[in-house]
């Protein structure tokens, strides 16, 4: 795991550990159904952060007899699993509990008592938003930011950027929310405001579970590595070509590239053509520094 990503969630889950406890409190006391809401996906977005900063621990584990290529996928499996566990725990019961009040409405206690959290809860959470969204742009290289949602093999603070705008958004509705029940003296408006909240946790998770899917389950890495092998062969293999190329995201920021070469016009003695090879794969591994796994073939057909 990044050092910057690392940091990004635990800005990220100290954050959310203090709105969570008071937003809690806050619905125990005023009988908020949005507020109690985003306790619950408070606490689970603390969970989920937990499981992240375990999944980066292991997935920086070096390669042995068991996992010959690392553990660097652990990070996509935590991430998959918080897609899950955001669906779950913090979609369906922010649903299921708004729909509850909707059916069974009970008045307001001391609002303005949850109002004054949510505000708190809202700058806290626009800090915590600032500092992953500071990261993101620091480490995107893709033009815009939704091709870095779809592109991005940092699924560490991919999650991290989605949880924190979902919360982000969570807390204006929720505001929104108890502010017009408040106002209108209708208790409706709260259990709608949570209703709401869920519908947006559960599609925040189907976004999350679909792009960390492919990563999952072995998608090609996002490099232009082909265009790398095809314009740099010609330095070290006159007149060769690149037969075949693979190249796979292995964890973030961990690619295996392997590749079959037609030496082309190059005739040299067996010890000396496998010295240029290895020279290749430095020159490749020089331009491209995530890749931790490269497997070259010499060969005359793909």
């Amino acid at each position: 795991m990044a050092g910057g990503s690392k940091k990004v969630i635990i800005i990220s889950l100290l954050a959310n550990l203090g709105i969570a406890i008071s937003k809690l409190a806050g619905a125990i006391f005023t009988g908020s159904a949005a507020l109690l809401a985003e306790s619950v996906h408070s606490f689970s977005d603390c969970g989920n952060q937990g499981l992240l900063l375990y999944g980066g621990h292991v997935a920086q584990k070096p390669p042995n007899d068991q996992y010959p290529l690392g553990r660097g996928k652990e990070m996509f499996f935590w991430s998959f699993v918080v897609a899950l566990l955001l669906f779950s725990v913090g979609g369906m019961f922010s649903l299921y509990e708004g729909i509850h009040k909707l059916q069974h409405p009970e008045p307001l206690h001391h609002p303005i008592v949850a109002i004054v959290i949510l505000v708190v809860a809202v700058g806290l959470e626009t800090y915590s938003f600032w500092a992953c969204l500071k990261e993101v742009k620091h480490s995107n290289p893709y033009p815009s930011l939704w091709q870095w949602v779809r592109k991005t093999s940092s699924a560490d603070l991919l999650v991290i950027f989605l949880e924190d705008l979902a919360a982000l958004l969570g807390l204006v509705i929720a505001l929104t929310a108890l502010t017009t029940a408040w106002v209108t003296g209708n208790s409706f408006w709260d259990g709608l405001g949570s209703c709401v909240i869920g519908v947006l946790l559960l599609v925040v998770a189907v976004v999350l579970a679909r792009e960390v899917k492919p990563l999952l389950i072995g998608e090609r890495a996002a490099g232009d590595y082909q265009k790398t092998l095809n314009s740099m062969i010609e330095q070290f293999f006159p007149g060769g070509r690149i037969l075949t190329a693979v190249a796979l995201q292995q964890g973030v920021n961990a690619v295996l590239l392997a590749y079959k070469i037609h030496p082309g016009d190059l005739a040299l003695p067996g010890g000396q053509m496998i010295d240029q090879l290895n020279r290749f794969e430095r020159a490749i591994r020089d331009h491209h520094p995530e890749i931790q796994w490269q497997f070259a073939e010499l060969d005359v057909e793909g």
